[in-house]
């Protein structure tokens, strides 16, 4: 079924309206919060699709040794982790609009995203979103547009070629 949430936020605001006798002229959702849900959202998907892959990828190398593994980090609501053989690929909401992408290698001390140590094996990439017409919201890699499928075949193939003993 198609997202219906903003039709909802449409419902309260009028029935707000009729219960309070004050009419809202702003009519402008806040940006922030729907940002960050959708931050959220497109974390989750992009979890999703590594979750399916990394199955396929362990079922067809048919070894408990070398498989990739994937975690949910603690106290967040939708960052997680990819871990094998010692090596980490971490995907984070940095802030609304705005997703961290770092590869950690045993040896790198594991710091706050955005931070990095002096003698950090870790790199960062980032996706931002981006508005366009109609409120519409879309993903960004350096300021071009991304697509999911490519995107997750691009990490897990980096990922596993990087991770492989």
């Amino acid at each position: 079924m198609k997202n219906l949430e903003w039709v909802r936020d449409l419902v309260e605001s009028e029935l707000r309206m009729e219960e309070t006798g004050m009419i809202d002229l702003s009519g402008i959702p806040d940006e922030t919060r729907d940002v960050q849900a959708k931050t959220n959202e497109f974390l989750k998907e992009i979890k999703e699709a590594f979750i399916e892959y990394s199955t396929a990828f362990n079922n067809m190398k048919n070894s408990a040794i070398g498989g990739v593994k994937i975690y949910g980090i603690s106290n967040t609501v939708a960052d997680f982790m990819l871990f094998r053989n010692g090596y980490k690929l971490l995907f984070a909401a940095l802030e609304p609009g705005r997703i961290a992408i770092s590869f950690q290698a045993q040896a790198a001390q594991i710091l706050p995203l955005g931070a990095q140590s002096i003698n950090s094996n870790s790199t960062e990439e980032y996706l931002d979103a981006k508005y366009g017409p109609f409120g519409e919201l879309s993903w960004t890699y350096r300021g071009t547009p991304v697509n999911l499928e490519p995107l997750v075949r691009y990490y897990l193939t980096r990922f596993v070629r990087e991770s492989a003993k």
